[in-house]
């Protein structure tokens, strides 16, 4: 009952806290109900057919979603022999695809820009099963059925894009379908091997006895997926793009509780410190430490259950806008739609309840041990501002930083911004927490200009600063929370990208550049028709799931790059023919194999090759783990494209539109390098940033209010001793300022010796150096807005203040 005369008494205090969790659930049920949602799904060229065999699957440590390792034509016939021969199966279909875009007026048309192929043998269409709209299936080798989005009708003739180049093709037939369909015998030339295989069962078949027996047919060759499992049919492609909105989302979902935790935490801190005089009064009356404690525990069970009500309904009619901006943004399939679940929206009101009993226990702890002297306390000094707890806690957590700090640096580029952020967050906590030891330094320095000058205002606000060191430090907190997250956020998305823009100027010295126009990549016929340097870019399979990405290049292209190529040992002259092959050292470490030795590697065909070691480089040399003969590559990967042709000296006046391709200058190349991938991450930074300085914004107006309404008293007595509303007003402002400039500071120390992790590591993965670039933008940006935020929130309620003590005369 106390609990709840509490909260209805000083409800005002507490508006910071509610409004903080409530945010928090409606986060967390938001992104968790879109989560649940964003499940693969079986892909709709595999939705009729129940059971299908996947060649086994490669390791995806590296970050780079590869598909699974091919099987061989030979291996590919045994199988479809193996399968047809189970009772129950009518036919198994070998699933061919290659890449295919059709020229309409002159220029490519459709979206590749997922890479996923579009050219697929026409006895796949079975497998959905997609019928002939309008006309005939294809019979001859250039015959194709299109998609009848397309808007050609059959008889008509049309050009498509392969690998190879452009090749003209008689339309037979439309199917309402994306892709195009070729003979079954043509799609073997232009695909590669094959990865899955459908098995087309009969009416009322035994579905179960037919897939333990695919099993057994296919052995440790793969897997066989039927029933729900056929999600693990879903292209690489779509899997890394809703990989990468699963980690905006968790990134969401994780910032939101820590900055939940924190404002909460840091509420209940600043509180218990207003609160000294009641709470001790209330010893005074007999109150014991347990039910002190026990009174600040229901204030905030009570606040997290109404707040986590509220937050779940929020999150609800949150989920589908959030869902569709997904979609928008290219991170979700255009028919992804949110499911309301009551796991995640009940998980969220825990969570949110949980949030506020955790963010009340160090509060509550220290407000049990207040004494019943306290009651009688007129002082606002801080006598003891660093307890034990506080400095074992806070040296106990920056140690976890410092270290996870150590790890960030030896990190992958996949997992160095998570490592970076949690480290920040463990840095800003412990920084939190040893505040009233970091503060005094820092308020001596930066006041300085006003102990110099003459008046009383820049003396008060000084010596106030000092003398109450936990509510500098607690007005302090959220400004460090706002800008060190938003600084470290933009930060290192700038810094990783200046650095691969680094990599991608020293491994390439050109005067112009040829690029894609409205394709996944150059084909053959393109790249042929452009005198220039270029890279085609290729897998290999080596054994035990490894992988490892290769690129093919011309004998004159390797003479221009062997200037950067550092031999560790054997001869760059020996890459001739089709069985030679140049590894980087690592590569050469995890295939256990030394130069004049050979290897077996399998290709994007199916097929393995004894290929021999001629070099090895180190692994700075080529952003690539082995070189080949541009004719294997292309031997073995029909399909392969070429990101890229560099030129040296004047560039052609003009490209074939029709081939796909455009001529650019370096630096609009260099500025559109990744392009695809820096958008998808500009969107992770706007959510991250936005969110958290939403949430910090509402914690600097609540520390400043609380902090102001509670000096009503501090305002009579300067009043009292001759101050004008104006120098009142003035302290006010001036202590506002100090405390935005603090926090910035420690904000600013945070986001640098995160961002150093993330420097130091991409220099050490690219093997040059990387600079750590500063978003200067977003720090104006930002310590603006807490600027502004701080002098409303302190200004306002002085002024209110001081009016109310003028009418009250």
């Amino acid at each position: 009952m106390l609990s709840i005369a509490t909260l209805k008494a000083r409800w005002t205090s507490f508006t910071g806290t509610f409004v903080a969790v409530f945010l928090g659930v409606a986060i967390l049920s938001m992104t968790g109900l879109v989560l649940m949602s964003a499940q693969p799904e079986i892909p709709g060229r595999y939705a009729g057919t129940q059971v299908y065999a996947q060649s086994a699957a490669v390791g995806q440590e590296d970050g780079t979603f590869t598909d699974t390792k091919p099987w061989s034509p030979e291996r590919t016939a045994e199988l479809v022999t193996a399968f047809e021969a189970i009772p129950g199966v009518q036919k198994a279909v070998p699933d061919r695809n290659f890449y295919a875009q059709a020229v309409i007026g002159g220029k490519p048309a459709g979206d590749q820009d997922s890479g996923n192929p579009q050219g697929h043998s026409w006895s796949s269409a079975a497998l959905a099963p997609y019928p002939i709209s309008e006309g005939a299936a294809p019979s001859r080798s250039d015959d194709v059925v299109v998609e009848k989005s397309l808007g050609v009708s059959p008889g008509s003739k049309v050009t498509l894009l392969t690998g190879d180049g452009p090749k003209d093709f008689t339309v037979t037939g439309t199917v309402d379908a994306p892709g195009f369909y070729v003979t079954d015998a043509t799609a073997a030339e232009l695909a590669g091997g094959v990865r899955i295989i459908g098995l087309v069962t009969a009416p009322g078949a035994d579905l179960a006895a037919v897939e333990s027996a695919a099993k057994a047919a296919q052995g440790t060759d793969g897997r066989v997926l039927a029933g729900a499992a056929r999600t693990g049919l879903e292209l690489k492609g779509d899997e890394r793009v809703r990989w990468i909105g699963q980690q905006i989302l968790v990134a969401m979902g994780s910032l939101g509780g820590f900055v939940s935790i924190f404002v909460v935490a840091s509420t209940f801190a600043f509180s218990v410190v207003q609160r000294r005089r009641e709470l001790g009064l209330l010893r005074t009356i007999g109150a014991t430490p347990k039910q002190v404690k026990r009174m600040m525990f229901g204030e905030a069970v009570a606040i997290g259950v109404v707040a986590g009500i509220a937050g779940m309904v929020l999150g609800t009619i949150m989920a589908p806008l959030l869902g569709n901006l997904l979609v928008t943004a290219g991170l979700q399939p255009a028919n992804f739609t949110v499911k309301t679940q009551v796991a995640p929206l009940l998980g969220s009101f825990a969570a949110g309840v949980g949030v506020a009993v955790a963010g009340v226990w160090a509060a509550g702890r220290r407000a049990s041990q207040i004494r019943p002297l306290e009651a009688l306390r007129e002082a606002a000094v801080d006598k003891k501002p660093m307890t034990r707890a506080r400095w074992i806690s806070g040296g106990v957590v920056s140690g976890i930083g410092v270290l996870l700090l150590l790890v960030t640096m030896l990190s992958s580029s996949e997992d160095m911004i998570t490592n970076a952020l949690y480290s920040a967050m463990a840095l800003i906590v412990g920084m939190t927490l040893l505040a009233p030891v970091i503060i005094p330094p820092v308020v001596k320095v930066l006041t300085l200009p006003l102990a110099r000058r003459e008046g009383a205002v820049g003396m008060l606000v000084r010596e106030g600063s000092l003398a109450a060191v936990r509510r500098t430090a607690s007005t302090a907190a959220p400004v460090l929370v706002t800008v060190g997250l938003a600084v470290l956020i933009a930060g290192m998305f700038e810094t990783r990208a200046s650095g691969y823009a680094l990599d991608e100027a020293v491994s390439t010295r050109a005067d112009a550049v040829v690029v894609p126009q409205g394709t996944p990549g150059l084909n053959a016929a393109a790249v042929t028709a452009i005198p220039g340097t270029s890279l085609l870019p290729t897998e290999l399979y080596g054994p035990e799931a490894t992988h490892f990405g290769a690129i093919g290049v011309t004998p004159d292209e390797f003479a221009k790059a062997r200037s950067r190529l550092t031999v560790l040992s054997g001869s760059l002259d020996a890459l001739q023919g089709e069985k030679s092959v140049v590894l980087n050292e690592s590569t050469a470490k995890r295939l256990n194999v030394q130069t004049g030795q050979s290897t077996p590697l399998t290709f994007e065909d199916g097929r393995t090759v004894d290929l021999d070691v001629v070099a090895v480089i180190t692994d700075n040399s080529a952003a690539t783990q082995a070189l080949l003969p541009r004719q294997t590559v292309r031997r073995h990967d029909p399909s392969a494209l070429t990101s890229a042709v560099y030129l040296v000296g004047p560039a052609p006046a003009q490209i074939g539109a029709g081939l796909g391709a455009e001529v650019m200058d370096m630096a609009t190349y260099a500025a559109a390098v990744d392009a695809e991938e820096d958008r998808l991450v500009r969107i992770f930074i706007v959510m991250l940033i936005g969110m958290s300085l939403g949430y910090t914004a509402l914690a600097i107006a609540n520390t400043l209010m609380m902090a102001t309404a509670d000096r009503k008293r501090d305002f009579a007595v300067l009043r009292l001793t001759g101050a004008t509303n104006r120098q009142v007003l003035k302290t006010v402002a001036s202590e506002s300022v100090l405390v935005v400039g603090i926090g910035t500071l420690l904000g600013l120390a945070v986001a640098v010796v995160a961002l150093f992790g993330i420097k130091t590591g991409l220099s050490q993965q690219l093997g040059t150096t990387v600079s750590m670039t500063m978003p200067w933008g977003v720090i104006f940006s930002v310590v603006s807005i807490c600027l502004l935020l701080a002098l409303l929130a302190s200004v306002l309620p002085a002024r209110l203040a001081l009016q109310a003590a003028k009418g009250a005369r």
